[in-house]
């Protein structure tokens, strides 16, 4: 996290249809100062003007995209401005399958800003999802908001954005659990499967419990291999994770994943967020499968 004397600089943005007015709602709840559709040329004299002036929020918000045409030529010159004003600016990303966003146009019946009479919905969000990549690849966070309610996204965002809303050496790191039935997280930077581990589904006695519980995380990580492979696992982050960020990488999603992402990647997700806790990072955890498997 940035020194504490920098201004906090927050900017909400993704693709169209993945939640980013919700996610704006959620920061002014927590004490943002929030503003939606400001063109990208006018955000560093406002982040100048409010960082002098108000001292009841916690920071400024912005919500970004391409209503504003600018926006993606523009990103990389507001950046080098916000940062000379000692501004710290982080991206909070939102995205979603493609099926997911499509119906959830289809419920509102509003148009996309890209679509046209020569461009369809469908192809108005490829396009979208290749002007905006730069930027997500400078996100702090990025978060897939496909099956989400605006209940879940509500929760979910203020979940992840409490573990990186604090000082801490390294990139940030979310450490997501699933279940291969369910589908493999999108925003994923590293995917590891985890079925060749001990599976406890199929003790009666730890079949309802979950990699949580005290008993499952002993039955898949206390033997072989599950603590031989944790060993070499956790090695190999401390190794690599400081070379992602000599190269400038912003955060890491690492995804582990089991049959049905309640015991297996539960249990080694919720020890490799321990670790990396302990080690100082910036770190997250989401069992995203965990009341479906």
């Amino acid at each position: 996290m940035s020194p504490r004397n920098t201004f906090p600089v927050i900017v909400v943005t993704g693709i169209s249809g993945s939640g980013k007015s919700t996610a704006l709602r959620v920061f002014e709840d927590l004490g943002y100062f929030c503003i939606d559709g400001l063109p990208a040329g006018m955000v560093p004299k406002l982040a100048e003007l409010f960082s002098g002036q108000d001292k009841k929020h916690r920071g400024l918000v912005l919500g970004m995209d391409l209503r504003q045409p600018d926006f993606p030529r523009r990103w990389e010159d507001v950046v080098s401005q916000l940062q000379e004003q000692q501004a710290a600016v982080q991206v909070v990303f939102l995205e979603a399958r493609m099926d997911t966003l499509v119906r959830r146009y289809a419920t509102t019946r509003r148009p996309h800003p890209l679509e046209t009479r020569d461009l369809g919905l469908e192809q108005a969000l490829e396009r979208e999802r290749d002007l905006l990549d730069p930027v997500r690849q400078t996100a702090a966070l990025v978060i897939d908001t496909t099956g989400y309610s605006i209940h879940d996204l509500r929760r979910v965002i203020q979940e992840k954005w409490a573990a990186f809303d604090e000082e801490a050496k390294g990139m940030r790191v979310h450490v997501i659990s699933f279940g291969f039935k369910y589908g493999v997280p999108r925003e994923a930077d590293l995917v590891f499967d985890l079925r060749f581990l001990p599976n406890p589904y199929f003790d009666e006695k730890l079949k309802q419990l979950s990699g949580k519980d005290a008993a499952v995380s002993k039955y898949v990580l206390q033997g072989q291999p599950g603590s031989e492979f944790l060993d070499r696992y956790l090695d190999f982050l401390e190794y690599i994770l400081p070379l992602y960020a000599e190269e400038g990488r912003y955060r890491m999603t690492l995804a582990l994943g089991c049959t049905g992402g309640r015991h297996r990647s539960v249990a080694v997700a919720e020890a490799v967020y321990a670790r990396l806790k302990d080690k100082g990072y910036a770190a997250s955890i989401e069992h995203r499968h965990l009341e479906l498997g």
